[in-house]
């Protein structure tokens, strides 16, 4: 099988400098390390690196996105899968981008990154690789992050350590797969198939996150909203509540047009905001809410349909609606 390595950098490569400190190294070297972390990987495939960047992923842009997007389409049609190495910080968010950005995806693209360099005697770095390349030469279709012992959909990975070399879990839908001695791949996982991939590449990205606590201004959400921002996800509480207050914000959103994703702080679970008075009156004026997404598909999918449309109505439409397995709604 063929498989192409699209090279983004992150700590898989780095190095380590005099002070002790991991730095990226010149882009050949990198990719040196990276191809150096297990000799033997022609025995499971037939490896072409194609360059995207070599940064710490902290410094991953949508501009980043469209053209990872547009690697795996230029090679859509001469490789089996695709493996995106990145680093851990924004792994979760560029999954669910591509998730999104590419449609009727029928070959595994899989990401993965370490929480120890390779070039460390204990770096996690070779078997996360390895693990990376054997899933993606199998029979599925789809965004994947692979990390640990994890295969998990892109659009539900989330970072929750910082140092874990478990790092990443998958939120509120359970795992794709998990290595063991060997691969087990549940049975409803997304499989390949030969329909031409379509790029819908194309990212907004003037929204603005908001977490509400105790005292959130109200006035620095409407500046906010009157700033010109295209769009606002609001951390509520538990179910999606947000206090009374709030309501003065929501309604100026939809005076303006700026859609409003109100989604929960909490890790787990999903938003039910119909429960309580305030998220019923808020769900009425115009506010969206997030259901079960994660909080990287929430804001990356919300990047995504603004860059399609501004229409209120078919932003609540597009956000409502579960393109890759991203979002389940109340009574699915």
């Amino acid at each position: 099988m063929r498989i192409a390595v699209l090279f983004c950098g992150g700590t898989l490569v780095m190095e380590e400098d005099e002070h002790g400190v991991w730095q990226v190294p010149p882009s050949e070297a990198a990719v040196e390390n990276l191809l150096s972390l297990e000799p033997r990987l022609s025995e499971l495939a037939e490896l072409e690196v194609a360059y995207v960047d070599n940064i710490d992923s902290a410094n991953i842009t949508p501009e980043h996105w469209d053209r990872m997007a547009e690697e795996v389409a230029a090679r859509y049609a001469t490789h089996d899968g695709f493996v995106v190495t990145h680093g851990t910080d924004t792994m979760a968010y560029t999954a669910s981008a591509l998730s999104f950005a590419l449609r009727d995806l029928g070959k595994p693209v899989v990401l993965t990154g370490a929480q120890i360099p390779g070039r460390f005697i204990e770096t996690d770095a070779r078997r996360n690789f390895v693990n990376a390349i054997r899933i993606a030469t199998m029979d599925l279709g789809g965004v994947f992050v692979v990390f640990d012992r994890s295969v998990i959909l892109g659009a539900r990975a989330t970072k929750v350590s910082e140092s874990k070399l478990s790092a990443f879990a998958s939120i509120n839908r359970e795992p794709v797969g998990e290595i063991r001695a060997d691969v087990r791949i549940r049975d409803d996982a997304g499989r390949r198939h030969d329909r031409p991939v379509r790029v819908e590449a194309g990212f907004e990205s003037n929204i603005t996150v908001a977490t509400l606590f105790p005292g959130t201004s109200v006035s620095m959400l409407l500046d906010i909203l009157e700033s010109g921002t295209a769009g606002l996800v609001l951390r509520a509480y538990g179910t999606g509540n947000i206090a009374g207050r709030y309501l003065e914000v929501v309604r100026r959103a939809g005076e303006l047009g700026v859609p409003v994703v109100v989604t929960s702080q909490c890790l787990e679970g999903a938003t039910r905001m119909h429960r309580y008075d305030v998220g019923k009156r808020a769900l009425d004026i115009g506010a969206i809410e997030a259901h079960d997404m994660s909080m990287e598909a929430i804001i990356t999918k919300l990047m995504w349909v603004l860059r399609r449309t501004r229409d209120p109505a078919e932003v609540r439409t597009l956000m409502r609606t579960d393109f890759v397995g991203e979002v389940r709604p109340p009574g699915r």
